[in-house]
């Protein structure tokens, strides 16, 4: 693909910046715990975990009814979020699809008493909204497919599986009705391609190539066919990251629903994780994990709202923003985001009558508070130092925080970004 082409379809994810990650199965059914005991896995990997044969898990089906699973109410919940994307588990590691498959009865449509196609609901409701749809797709494990990798315990004949089977009977036929059945699609979110090979990474990427061009591949497609790269799970890299990348996180310990997961990080880590990851030019795909009723936990939404309200004052210095260059010193009050003729000093912590800023080489034209554009701040700019040779800046700071979670200063200078490097000091 042209650099040009592959930046134009970037261009939505690279605005966007935040997206809601939402891992829905049958493994919501146990929610966490087998056989009365509780599984101290992640709640989607039960079946793996707890070594639950095929015919058991098959029958979980029976008791999968989402009735109050509403698209529309996921939705607003995103937008009330600030979030611009949705990637939602399609078909996870245990095989079963929550979309109506002709390749697989084993799909909520037609294996449950809930009989419809929740993706479907979920396509007209985000584009009603504006929001994009994306998709998780596991294409190299599938725990119910005997040819797939993962299950050991019923299928324990490694050496006799057929991988090709798996992808013409299964995963290819699956990945072309979510690329026809469900309108543009903004990217195919693939899993654990483990020991995949080249030529079957090739065909997953060429699957959603062919009849979706615009619809972006994360990394985990395998052997290099993405357009961006998916970090490890939690994962954040320790400063700015030169491609195109996103980390998926969670809200507790887990990806699918438990139960008794009930370890939630506050609002505020979130928001400043999302800024960390932001400033080093990354998106934050932050999940749920709806209960098997189909609705969200609450803890969990009352968290995606109070981010919200953070991003309705501040999201001018979260969406569309750059990676922003690393200052000559640790930042002991915070993180800055950055956009062309702006600098956004994210105060973790508020610092009641000012800070001094080392290493910005450009003249401040204007400063102020995001929360209140109209109240001015006070800068003092001083040129570099004879001994550091770093540049100093003075700002003062109001007596109180506009926001307790994250107060935002915004830096408008002229031209182009410059930062000082630091200097060795010799005696």
């Amino acid at each position: 693909m042209k650099q040009n082409e592959s930046e134009a379809k970037l261009a939505w994810w690279r605005e966007a910046r935040f997206g809601l990650f939402v891992h829905w199965g049958l493994y919501a059914v146990p929610a966490g715990v087998w056989d009365g005991e509780p599984q101290p896995s992640v709640g989607e990997w039960i079946m793996k975990r707890a070594r639950i044969p095929v015919k058991e898990y098959e029958r979980l089906a029976e008791r999968f009814n989402p009735v109050r699973f509403d698209a529309q109410e996921w939705v607003n919940l995103a937008r009330e979020a600030g979030m611009k994307y949705i990637v939602i588990t399609a078909k996870h590691h245990d095989g079963f699809a929550m979309f109506r498959s002709a390749s697989s009865g084993f799909n909520i449509a037609d294996a449950t008493p809930f009989g419809r196609d929740p993706l479907r609901e979920l396509a007209d409701a985000c584009a009603t909204a504006g929001i994009k749809l994306c998709f998780y797709y596991s294409q190299y494990q599938d725990w119910h497919h005997p040819d797939a990798a993962g299950n050991d315990w019923d299928y324990p004949d490694e050496a006799g599986k057929r991988f090709d089977r798996y992808m013409e009977e299964k995963a290819l036929p699956q990945m072309r009705e979510l690329m026809t059945g469900y309108g543009p699609i903004g990217l195919i979110w693939y899993d654990t391609p483990m020991a995949i090979t080249a030529d079957q990474s090739r065909q997953f990427a060429a699957a959603v190539r062919e009849l979706q061009p615009d619809c972006l591949l994360n990394s985990r497609v395998g052997h290099g066919y993405h357009d961006y790269v998916s970090t490890g799970d939690n994962q954040v890299p320790a400063d700015v990251f030169d491609v195109d990348w996103e980390v998926p996180a969670t809200m507790n310990h887990t990806w699918g629903y438990k139960e008794r997961d009930t370890q939630w990080k506050p609002a505020a880590e979130l928001i400043r994780l999302l800024i960390d990851v932001n400033r080093k030019g990354g998106n934050f795909l932050l999940n749920v994990g709806p209960r098997a009723d189909g609705t969200i936990p609450e803890a969990s939404a009352d968290i995606l709202r109070e981010i919200g309200r953070w991003l309705r004052t501040n999201g001018e210095a979260i969406y569309g923003t750059a990676p922003c260059p690393t200052f000559p010193y640790k930042l002991q009050w915070g993180e800055m985001t950055y956009r062309p003729g702006k600098l956004y000093l994210h105060f973790f912590t508020w610092r009641p009558g000012g800070i001094v800023l080392f290493g910005l080489q450009n003249r401040v034209k204007r400063a102020y508070l995001l929360a209140d554009p109209d109240r001015e701040v006070n800068v003092q700019q001083f040129p570099s130092d004879a001994t550091q040779k770093l540049n100093r800046m003075r700002i003062d700071l109001p007596p109180e925080a506009p926001d307790p979670a994250v107060s935002v200063v915004v830096l408008e200078f002229e031209g182009e970004l410059g930062v000082d490097k630091v200097q060795a000091l010799l005696g």
